[in-house]
Formats: structure tokens, sequence, C-alpha cells
């Protein structure tokens, strides 16, 4: 059994510019931008390559286009392997970070990528509408002790909705909510312990209870959709069990919008189930970073650095 896990990223890794030199050399990363153009029906591939940044950095156009970049990244590695006779292996796991759960589960056959671009399309569309009304901020959280995080989460309930969005890794974590209590957040933090506490320049409180509108929304759009049995096991973003059919995915893609996004659980429990190999697949290298932090003996690639050599000399590929 492989010992390599696929890790997929979420909105924040994209860049203008990407994916488009992958494109210019290599035909099976040019055919997902273009079915994921054909899909949107428009050019996602140009906004990706081109920009401008205010406009790729929407959330609804963000997604979409870090989908079909991460896939992308995926068709070209394995066209790559293939021009030296390697493969790529089929991973233990494939575990995307909120957003990247879509790309692992069009990765893992759960997903068709039309449907993929389409459905974060509507995704970024309804949790920008979620919560209309109520101020949306979010805070990333630097330095802070696991143990002290049950404490903030108490005093800062007090000012409004709060929530753990995101447990990145040992002394980092995301909390979402109401602008109130963020802003709150912010200063409790540092008297607990806290070395920074940064209020994010977004307005979309993600993976919080203010998303309970767009799950709603996202349950009946998603119903309308085909999903399949992933081929190798993904991991729910809340709590890093495994899903392993196509009902699980679906519901996984529901849920994960109002849950946080437990990433230290998550490479906890593929390490522990034997990967040792976390392969980043997609833009950037956000994921290969909080993995050296929650696992450091494991051995990490990104893919976006792997490619963009002459050379495509990795460990974990297996004779073809």
């Amino acid at each position: 059994m492989s010992n390599v896990a696929f890790i997929f990223p979420g909105q924040g890794s994209q860049s203008v510019g990407m994916g488009r030199a992958l494109a210019a050399a290599s035909p099976a990363a040019a055919a997902i931008f273009a079915a994921a153009d054909d899909a949107l029906g428009e050019s996602i591939s140009a906004l990706a390559w081109e920009g401008p940044d205010e406009q790729l950095n929407r959330t609804e156009n963000a997604q979409p286009a870090l989908l079909a970049a991460s896939i992308a990244y995926l068709v070209a590695a394995s066209e790559r392997a293939a021009s030296i006779g390697m493969d790529m292996p089929a991973p233990r796991f494939a575990a995307g970070h909120s957003m990247g759960q879509y790309s692992a589960m069009v990765a893992a056959g759960a997903l068709d990528l039309a449907d993929g671009v389409r459905l974060v399309r509507e995704r970024g569309i309804q949790m920008q509408a979620s919560g209309a009304g109520r101020d949306g901020a979010m805070a990333a959280i630097l330095g802070l002790d696991d143990a002290a995080i049950p404490e903030l989460v108490r005093q800062a309930s007090a000012h409004g909705v709060f929530a753990v969005a995101n447990r990145n890794s040992p002394g980092q974590v995301v909390v979402s909510g109401e602008r109130a209590s963020i802003d709150a957040a912010a200063e409790l933090a540092k008297g607990l312990g806290a070395k920074r506490a940064i209020v994010l320049p977004v307005s979309v409180a993600a993976h919080s209870p203010l998303m309970a509108e767009a799950a709603a929304a996202m349950r009946g759009i998603l119903a309308t959709v085909q999903f399949h049995d992933p081929t190798v096991p993904l991991l729910a973003n809340a709590d890093a069990r495994a899903i392993a059919t196509a009902d699980g995915a679906r519901a996984e893609l529901v849920e994960h919008l109002t849950a946080g996004v437990d990433w230290v659980r998550a490479v906890q429990q593929m390490a522990a189930d034997g990967v040792d190999t976390f392969v980043e697949v997609g833009p950037g290298k956000v994921l290969t970073n909080l993995v050296k932090r929650i696992a450091p003996d494991a051995t990490t690639v990104a893919l976006e650095d792997a490619l963009a050599g002459d050379t495509f000399d990795l460990p974990f590929l297996v004779p073809a």
C-alpha cells in the first residue's frame, strides 16, 4: 500500500499567473483549464493567468480557479511521470483544506471536474451571501498554546457568534464569526499568551455558524449532482474521519461550511496510518509548510516546485 498522501490547498493559495506556465508546457494541464472554462461558460483560466488580483481573489472566482489549477498540477505530474516510464502512486489518502476538499474529491473520482468547478463557483456565491446583515470577520491567532483555546472561545463568544475556523498547525489557529467577537478575540488572545493576532482582510466568516444559510443552500444544490464512491479514502475536515462513500462525500461538503478545519488532526491521522510523504497538489506551499510543523519527520513535496524544473525525479514514483 502506498505511503503517500495527496493534499489540496484551499482559498488563499491562489495568485495571478498560477498554472500558466504549466498549461503551456503540459497538454494535459491545458486540457483541464479548457474543461473548466467550458463548464463555467467563461474563461476562468484567463482570470487565473492574467488577473486582475481583485477579481481573482473574489471568493466565487478564486475557488473554481484554484480547483482547476490543482487538478492541472495533478495531471501534469502524471503526464511527466509517464514520459520517463514511471507512474504517480495511488495515494493512501486524499485530503483537502476547506475548499480543497472539492479538489480532493475530483482527484479521488468522487466528483467530476465540470461539476466540481460549477459547485465551487456556487459555493463562493452562497458563502458571500450567507449571514447577510451580520458583519462577518476572521482573524489569525499565532503562538497561542492549544490549552488556552477553550478559554479564548468562552470569552470571545460573549461578544457574538464565534468559532475556531481552522486549526492549521501547533500555535496557529484562525477564528471566525461576528466582527465584534473577532475584534475582542484579537485582544483577548494576547492576554492569554498569543504572540500575534491579525484580523484578516475578509468579509466572510468561513467555517462558522454564520455559514448556516450557505450550508442549507449547498445541501439542496449538492443533492442534484451525481457523486461516486472515492477511489481512495478522503478525510473529513472537522474530525479527520475517513470518507469512503458517495453519500459521505456529499454530506462532508455541507457540514464543513459551518464546522472547523482541524488540519492538525488530519495530518496526524494520516501519519498514524502510515503516510510518510505528503504531496501538495496545487499552487503554492501553504500546506507543505503546515505539514512540516505538524509532522516534522515526514517528507513533503510541493508539485509546483517539482514541475518547475527540467527534471522530475521524485522518490515516490513507481514503475509504469
